[in-house]
């Protein structure tokens, strides 16, 4: 296996970060939409009114990853739309989030237009999510590099794998976070962080950090969001389990194996109350979930259905055609010119974005 390494980032993710990172505090603390439009003028934008904050924040982002990190690969990939096939399963899949604020959907076209131009592979579509390019990118040249995901998404650590070098730097709010993370985990092994050589506010996930972060392994995570669900792509989950989830997946794998244990079960009223015990007694589990995972209403999907739909929504895709060989993400050559043009044109200062070096 070569020693370069692909990074593939979470083009929807990073930009959305950077753009609430620099935000005018009249806009983040507003309580309605008029209220915001009053103050868009205050965003950072080029003199022809292009707003830039998000796309001056990825791209200096960029820049310090490849100039830092230094990876022989790169590809981007950007959710186009929440209308995905996700939404024909589950209606309300991302329904509680606030619509898009124009000035950030206006960045989106601009930022991948840049990435574009400049060089670099970008994925996205009307159908899939950007999770689902990145894992079929994963999917496809796992084994023929050491492959990183940079996102702030929890999804993606479904996709880490030890055996063919696969690892999510996940991106937290805060640096402190990210310290309180080196601590727990590498400082023990005497590693500093400058031995760690990580992008700012990143932790590298591999399968024991998942474990020791999460309570399952990297390819349960689908089943801890079809049991937990997840409040950010409003997926719901079974209601009523939440804590019992990690120790019942530590147990029996998946969701199909919690099903599979009860209906063997309640064959019997005996052999329902063992399993009971034993989720107390052996699992730790001190208020039975099972009325929880067996729920029916009437007119209403069951909760095992409900689990299962849920599971589903959360696991990545990893079987997209991805087009191209290995060598087609190579870091494009003049990546640097196409990105200080831009910079130019933009009204962003090149100092600001590539040091005063350079």
């Amino acid at each position: 296996m070569t020693d370069n390494r692909f990074v593939i980032i979470d083009g929807s993710s990073m930009l959305s970060t950077c753009y609430y990172a620099v935000l005018p505090r009249e806009i983040l603390f507003a309580k309605t939409e008029e209220e915001r439009q009053k103050h868009y003028g205050k965003i950072l934008h080029a003199p022809d009114g292009t707003y830039t904050n998000g796309v001056f924040g990825m791209v200096k982002t960029i820049v310090s990853l490849i100039k830092k990190q230094n990876p022989a690969y790169m590809a981007f990939v950007f959710d186009r739309t929440r209308d995905t096939f996700r939404r024909e399963l589950y209606a309300d899949y991302k329904g509680t989030r606030s619509e898009t604020p124009q000035p950030l959907k206006d960045q989106f076209a601009l930022m991948e237009k840049i990435l574009e131009e400049s060089g670099f592979p970008v994925l996205y579509s009307a159908e899939y999510e950007a999770d689902d390019y990145a894992g079929s990118l994963v999917n496809k040249f796992r084994g023929q590099s050491s492959i990183v995901v940079m996102t702030k998404d929890h999804d993606y650590l479904q996709l880490v794998d030890d055996k063919t070098d696969v690892r999510v730097w996940m991106v937290q709010a805060k640096q402190e976070k990210a310290d309180q993370l080196y601590e727990k985990y590498y400082f023990p092994y005497g590693l500093s962080k400058k031995d760690i050589n990580l992008p700012e506010k990143v932790f590298e996930f591999t399968e024991s950090y998942v474990y020791g972060e999460e309570g399952v392994w990297p390819w349960q995570i689908p089943d801890l969001k079809g049991i937990q669900g997840d409040t950010s792509d409003n997926i719901p989950g079974v209601r009523g389990v939440s804590s019992a989830a990690v120790p019942l997946l530590r147990e029996y794998g998946t969701v199909e194996g919690i099903y599979e244990v009860i209906r063997h079960s309640e064959t019997d009223k005996k052999t329902l109350k063992e399993m009971q015990d034993f989720w107390k007694n052996n699992l730790g589990i001190s208020r039975s979930p099972y009325k929880a995972l067996t729920k029916k209403e009437e007119g209403q999907m069951g909760a095992e259905e409900m689990a299962r739909l849920s599971k589903q929504l959360a696991t990545i895709k990893t079987d997209l055609p991805v087009e191209g060989q290995l060598e087609d993400y190579r870091l494009p050559e003049g990546w640097e010119e196409e990105i200080r043009r831009w910079c130019l044109k933009l009204g962003m200062k090149e100092e600001s974005i590539f040091g005063q070096s350079q």
